[in-house]
């Protein structure tokens, strides 16, 4: 009548304060969950895209292994191969020409001993 509103009740204002507070926990919990849903699609989509390049990195890792390994495989049947053609061409020269082989095996024992004595003198003058 004379313009005086009437003001809210203290359970109205609770009331609609509990409102308010449940309205915002409600969209804060599906913001959450969008956000972690959408964080979950993300790691998906991560995986998805990671996976066959970490087996072709892998697979390549694998290959490389094998390259090496077949290499160094090969470079010791090599080797080997090698050392025994020179130990035959050694016999062979030893059975044909002995008296010059020995002569050669002298001088390189001599060489041989002769360096260790300079080296065992060295080092005691130190």
């Amino acid at each position: 009548m004379f313009g005086i509103k009437p003001t809210p009740s203290s359970a109205t204002l609770a009331e609609s304060a509990t409102r308010s507070v449940d309205h915002a926990l409600g969209a804060t919990r599906q913001a959450t969950n969008d956000a972690l849903d959408d964080l979950g699609n993300a790691a998906h989509q991560l995986r998805d895209k990671t996976g066959p390049m970490i087996d072709r990195f892998s697979d390549q890792a694998h290959a490389l292994t094998r390259q090496g390994m077949d290499a160094v495989r090969d470079q010791s049947l090599h080797l080997q191969a090698r050392a025994r053609r020179a130990s035959e061409d050694t016999r062979h020269y030893v059975r044909d020409e002995p008296v010059k082989s020995l002569l050669i095996a002298t001088a390189a024992g001599a060489v041989l001993m002769a360096l260790v004595g300079l080296l065992v003198r060295s080092q005691r003058d130190r």
